[in-house]
């Protein structure tokens, strides 16, 4: 059986999983889109919701005061960058569902990144990268997955690539292992040019679908003020997903370098230029800072040094959002004209099975330092100066500090680590993870009792 159809297959199953929030429709990837259990075709409007470093979704009565004005706003998804595993977020989830909103969230935590200055992949890190899994993946409004966010900045840190790739495959074996629906497992990308079609190549390559990504994403800033789809870039980031085997959307997008904000962009996204090939946008952000990129605040700036309830960085972080003008109207007449309804998935699970993956990028000294026939990194494996790679015995994670959510909205909200690397590829011996199935089929049977 073709992946495609595996992935036909598990969307006829979605309403057989059991759930914490039950009033929405489960998304699923299929092909190179994304389609709803109802095999209507799924469209990200999407708004990137870090409040703070801390986990937003765990206040319930602050997610029922920003989900009523998403809705008003017209999202239908929001990313959120670093959650607590340990938290409840019951309240939140349930409060953005009953909104009509689903969540992408990012697997990463401040200290299990990735690192392109030293890209490892250990059992602490997937350890990590699974609790936040176990956590979420009972809501029926989560929509996927991130296993990195800008992992590489940097025109020769192509030798991180295999590892962002070893984190997905070693999360979908265990997403598979437990039972769990096939939530799609992707990457956010940083917006490089040099760099970006080789890697959006790379990570859905493979000819085993085991080792691809479910969808890749991209924190693109490159339409600002007036512009164009040819002007703006835009028309070579389409010409360079046509032909893409997996969902493809913008996971942050919003220039603010010619105020106020227009979103002209999100025409051609939504639009006839990207519809069939992209699958919506992420704006950046919700909350006002110091970035200048926020949709509302919740009061006027203080002193960086001031210190209260939800004040943090001299801007108040929770309370009754207000928004902020005139982009948040701008977004909001945009985003009510633009309702692309794509295609039914019973007209397109048929070619959604003849999909065939690109071919891996060739290795190109100084920029794709990637071997496209060398096996994915092993748990436990450290990449070495050459970028053979070799068997470690580290236990933790990369320690960098946040670092921006894209190259020109810097923010603490992105985890991505920065730094000069070696370039090299990765080449060691290939490796599954293996888990026992049981679990999953315990599951199932705890809820069919």
């Amino acid at each position: 059986m073709s992946f495609s159809l595996m992935r036909w297959a598990s969307l006829v199953m979605l309403g057989m999983q059991a759930s914490q929030v039950f009033a929405i429709s489960q998304i699923s990837a299929v092909g190179a889109k994304f389609f709803n259990s109802s095999g209507d075709q799924f469209y990200i409007k999407g708004i990137a919701y870090q409040l703070s470093d801390n986990d937003p979704l765990v206040n319930e009565a602050q997610c029922k005061l920003d989900a009523a004005l998403m809705k008003e706003l017209g999202a239908n998804t929001i990313r959120v960058y670093h959650v607590d595993p340990d938290g409840d977020h019951d309240g939140c989830m349930s409060a953005f569902s009953d909104a009509g909103i689903y969540l992408f969230v990012d697997l990463e935590t401040f200290n299990s990144a990735i690192d392109q200055s030293a890209p490892h992949w250990n059992s602490t890190m997937l350890n990590a990268y699974t609790k936040v899994l176990d956590t979420f993946h009972g809501y029926d409004n989560l929509a996927g997955v991130f296993v990195g966010n800008e992992v590489l900045t940097m025109t020769n840190g192509s030798w991180a690539a295999p590892y962002v790739k070893a984190a997905a495959r070693d999360v979908k074996a265990y997403r598979d292992s437990k039972g769990y629906r096939q939530i799609p497992v992707g990457y956010a990308a940083a917006d490089i040019a040099d760099l970006r079609p080789m890697l959006q190549d790379y990570l859905a390559c493979s000819t085993n679908s085991s080792e691809d990504l479910d969808f890749f994403s991209l924190n693109a800033y490159e339409w600002c003020g007036d512009n164009t789809f040819t002007g703006s870039g835009y028309s070579e980031l389409q010409k360079n997903a046509t032909g893409y085997s997996i969902p493809i959307f913008f996971s942050e997008t919003g220039c603010n370098t010619s105020p106020p904000r227009t979103f002209e962009d999100q025409s051609a996204i939504f639009g006839s230029d990207m519809a069939d090939t992209w699958s919506g946008a992420i704006i950046y952000e919700w909350i006002e800072e110091a970035n200048n990129y926020g949709l509302i605040s919740y009061g006027p700036s203080v002193a960086a040094t001031a210190t209260g309830t939800n004040i943090v960085g001299g801007y108040t972080r929770g309370g009754t959002p207000t928004p902020v003008s005139p982009d948040f109207s701008n977004l909001k007449s945009v985003w009510a004209t633009l309702n692309p309804t794509g295609v039914a998935l019973s007209a397109y699970s048929a070619s959604a099975s003849k999909i065939t993956p690109l071919a891996c990028p060739a290795e190109t000294s100084g920029i794709w330092n990637v071997n496209p026939t060398a096996a994915l990194p092993t748990v436990g494996q450290t990449a070495d100066a050459s970028g053979t790679g070799s068997s470690g015995t580290t236990t933790g994670g990369s320690t960098g500090t946040a670092s921006g959510a894209s190259s020109t909205a810097t923010s603490s909200k992105g985890a991505a680590p920065v730094g000069i690397v070696t370039p090299g590829s990765a080449g060691a011996t290939s490796a599954v993870v293996i888990y026992g199935v049981l679990v999953g089929f315990t599951g199932l049977m705890a809820w069919w009792l």
